[in-house]
């Protein structure tokens, strides 16, 4: 098959090596050999210099080189697009995601994707942004969902869905009865904080120093759901997304101090790695997650 032989022809280009191609690619030198034999007869010209310490494409190995790699792309894309339509997707999925995401968002897109793909297996961790960060960099994680900020230059970052950040109090706490609040009324007051390296942590220290707040004091925890069950305990205030207390909101047992003037959101992300190959499986989620659809 034609496409073999251009598989085989780029890899003694990239490897500039028989031997190395051949190692690669699970075949004999000799076979090797004849692949690009075949092309040179089909094409009528001499695609490579031999010698026995390298190989060096000559012009017109060049310009099949470049075209090859473009020949194999839509060769991998057309196969996956079959697939699809054969609805053959399937595999293991290992997905992470921050807490906030994890815990409110991530659930009900995995039981929309399984519903349509239901021979994909899927593993999701939960932890914070950075434990996430970490994981899809060392190659555990196929893609990661974060709500905090990474500069990773071996990540590929991609936004996805916009988050609303507000901060809640017990209904009984002495903020609740302002229909709004001025950010110097939240000076020396309690608050329940997410633990460092949480993307909800840094929105809330970044929220404390542009406002030069002083905190009377400070209980930390490791997750959003006990940030909220402090705060319904009366413990102090707290910044959350708005996806984690929709219901206590609803029901009054917690109030939003909205402040003036202001209108808090974040960024949600995709991250995965550059180097990392996307499976049909990978691709079809990117797909769902960016669609935006529910």
């Amino acid at each position: 098959m034609i496409v073999e032989s251009l598989r085989v022809f780029v890899a003694v280009t990239e490897q500039r090596h028989f031997s190395r191609a051949a190692e690669l690619l699970n075949l004999s030198q000799p076979g090797v050999s004849q692949h690009i034999r075949n092309l040179e007869n089909e094409l009528g010209a001499r695609l490579l210099h031999r010698s026995p310490k390298y190989v060096r494409l000559t012009e017109a190995g060049d310009i099949l080189y470049q075209k090859a790699k473009k020949i194999l792309n839509l060769y991998e894309e057309a196969k996956q697009d079959i697939h699809l339509l054969q609805n053959e997707v399937t595999g293991l999925l290992q997905i992470g995601a921050s807490f906030t995401i994890g815990e409110y968002v991530l659930p009900k897109c995995i039981a929309e994707f399984a519903a349509k793909y239901p021979l994909v297996n899927m593993q999701a961790t939960i932890g914070n942004t950075e434990e996430i960060v970490q994981a899809v960099r060392a190659n555990e994680l196929d893609i990661g969902l974060i709500e905090g900020q990474t500069s990773a230059s071996d990540l590929v970052i991609t936004p996805f869905m916009r988050d609303e950040m507000i901060i809640i109090a017990p209904s009984a706490h002495p903020l609740a009865a302002l229909r709004i609040a001025a950010a110097e009324q939240l000076h020396d007051q309690i608050w329940v904080l997410r633990e460092s390296g949480s993307g909800t942590r840094d929105f809330s220290d970044q929220f404390f120093a542009e406002n030069k707040l002083v905190q009377k004091r400070s209980y930390i925890f490791n997750s959003s759901q006990s940030v909220k069950e402090a705060v319904l305990a009366g413990l102090g205030i707290a910044f959350l997304s708005r996806w984690v207390v929709r219901k206590e909101l609803e029901t009054g047992d917690l109030m939003e101090l909205p402040i003036q003037n202001a209108r808090f959101e974040r960024q949600f992300s995709i991250i995965r790695h550059k180097e990392a190959s996307l499976s049909l499986a990978v691709t079809m989620l990117l797909q769902k997650l960016l669609s935006g659809s529910d």
